[in-house]
Parts: structure tokens; C-alpha cells; sequence
């Protein structure tokens, strides 16, 4: 018989996996992984963020709305341009884990 104890943490575990699991969903595309490991880096305009994955005008606002609507990223305006940073701090240490776990160089290990 499990304790209440052990039941109460089963729940927190589960509604916890549950949260993961919605954030890895929002993230699960190449082009918005591209789009947050640039941001990752610090503040960037969408020319900038353009030129970083290699994408369209339209693709990378289209992503940039999404995300942006999904609270992962925030826009701030700066006369014509606007610029673009990650405001989920649980996104910002996910992408420097993920860039630590697949994108550094093989002779840093």
C-alpha cells in the first residue's frame, strides 16, 4: 500500500512530466530550435535572426509570432526594427543544455 506521502509525490511527478512534455511539444521543429538556439546567444533583430538560420522573411516571423504568442520569446520595438530575446528562463537553460549535448565541438570532449 503506498503511502500518502508517496501518492502526493506521484501526482507532483506526473503533473510536472506533463509541463515537460507540453514545453519539448513547443519545441519540436527544426526551425524554431534554430530560432531559439540564435536567441540563446542574446537579443536579436529579425534580419538578424534571418541571416542566422538561413530562413525567410516570412518563415521566421511566422515562427517568431508563434512563439511569441506561446510565452517562450518577447519582442521589444526600436523605431523601425524589432528585436526579439527569450523570456522563458526554462527555454534559456534548455538550449544551452541541448547546445552543450549536440552542438559543441567533438574535441571539447
Amino acid at each position: 500500500m503506498k503511502s500518502q506521502a508517496t501518492i502526493k509525490s506521484l501526482a507532483r511527478l506526473k503533473r510536472k512530466s506533463e509541463d515537460v512534455a507540453a514545453l519539448l511539444k513547443l519545441l519540436s521543429h527544426p526551425q524554431r530550435l534554430l530560432i531559439l538556439c540564435s536567441l540563446a546567444e542574446g537579443e536579436k533583430s529579425v534580419g538578424e535572426i534571418e541571416e542566422a538560420c538561413e530562413a525567410s522573411q516570412s518563415a521566421v516571423s511566422q515562427f517568431l509570432k508563434n512563439m511569441r504568442l506561446e510565452g517562450l520569446i518577447d519582442s521589444r520595438r526600436d523605431g523601425k526594427q524589432v528585436y526579439y530575446s527569450i523570456v522563458d528562463p526554462r527555454v534559456f537553460e534548455l538550449m544551452k543544455s541541448l547546445y552543450v549535448i549536440f552542438c559543441r565541438s567533438e574535441t571539447g570532449r
